[in-house]
């Protein structure tokens, strides 16, 4: 008897599933959990800022000029020294800029002395003169002295 009783109880114990209910007929007592689908949104993570740096040198060439130093002309009247104020050289002028005359003259010193004259003249038309670096040219009443040599 106490066979048949524990084939009873072992016989509804098989026959159930696990959630307490009496399995289907044919099935093996397991039953089938139903299918889940989880969809998770991950959050973009902003990707890091790329900077680019470029460095380029550029090298001017300076454009070609003259020296500065002596002028080549004189407009004006005035005293000048030649080799500083004044290029050496060979000079032409027009003659006067007005009624008067155009005077000038080379000299060793500013002095003011008479003895201080190289040379002098006074022109009533064009003229020409040579000046030395290291006298003083004087003009007077003048157009423009252009060096020509």
């Amino acid at each position: 008897m106490t066979a048949l009783v524990s084939l009873l109880i072992g016989a509804g114990i098989g026959g159930q599933s696990e959630s307490g209910t009496k399995a289907a007929p044919g099935s093996t007592g397991a039953s089938l959990a139903p299918a889940v689908t989880v969809t998770e949104t991950a959050e973009a993570k902003a990707a890091p800022a790329v900077t680019e740096t470029v460095v380029a040198t550029v090298t001017a060439e300076p454009e070609e000029t003259e020296e500065a130093g002596p002028a080549t002309s004189i407009s004006g009247e005035g005293e000048y020294l030649v080799g500083e104020d004044i290029k050496a050289g060979t000079y032409k002028s027009a003659g006067p800029s007005g009624d008067f005359g155009c005077y000038w003259a080379r000299l060793k010193d500013t002095s003011g002395e008479f003895d201080a004259i190289i040379a002098n003249n006074n022109l009533s038309g064009p003229g020409r003169v040579t000046l030395n670096k290291g006298e003083y040219f004087q003009t007077k009443m003048c157009q423009e002295w252009t060096r020509v040599g």
